[in-house]
Order: structure tokens, then sequence, then C-alpha cells
């Protein structure tokens, strides 16, 4: 289970950055070189290089060097791990409401509510 938390920990992480939501976002449309995620990004190749490093960690993206041209790639396992997550939190608040809807009606039955 921790290991899941933490897996989790670091998809939220790397998606807490505006530049790297960016990049997630146009390699949802297909491979890009480094270079031409650094230009829509508007940093330097090497900051370019710092986001992708912790999308990679977090499973996020993938990276595939062919000579000088480095492609990155969506990596679904990243999303993967953040979905389960999600749906274990909503699994257990959507409980924790019907419970709570249960009691509430309990008590709107009781005479003299």
């Amino acid at each position: 289970m921790l290991k899941r938390q933490e897996e989790a920990d670091r998809v939220f992480h790397a998606l807490a950055d505006a530049n790297r939501r960016a990049v997630i976002e146009r390699l949802t449309r297909g491979p890009a070189t480094v270079s031409e995620l650094a230009a829509q990004l508007g940093v330097t190749v090497a900051a370019t290089v710092q986001h992708l490093r912790v999308l990679q960690d977090s499973e996020l993206v993938r990276t595939e060097k062919v000579g000088r041209v480095r492609t990155c790639q969506i990596d679904p396992a990243g999303l993967r791990n953040a979905e389960a997550w999600l749906r274990r939190q909503r699994t257990a608040w959507e409980h924790r409401l019907d419970r709570l809807g249960a009691v509430l009606d309990d008590q709107a039955k009781e005479p003299g509510s």
C-alpha cells in the first residue's frame, strides 16, 4: 500500500507544475523531441530536461535517444497509478456519504423529528 501511495505522490508532484502539465498535454497528441518541447514551453533545453526527468520518475513520460535526438512520449503507467489512487479515494468517500445519508434518513424517520 505504501508503494502505491509513493507512486501517486510522485505523479501528483509531477503534475503540480504547469510546464510539466503542458508537456503531458502536448505528448497526448504524439511523440515530440526535447527541442520541440522546449520551444513550446519557452524555456531552455536544460530546463526541459529537468522537467522530463521528474515526469520520467513518475512514469508519466518515456524517452528514447536515437543519435543526438531524444524523443519523448506518454507512458500510461503513471496515469494508471493516479487513476487507481483517485478511484480508491472516490470509493471511500462514496461509502462515507452513503453511511451519512443512512443516518440522516434514520433521524428523519424518528418520531418528533
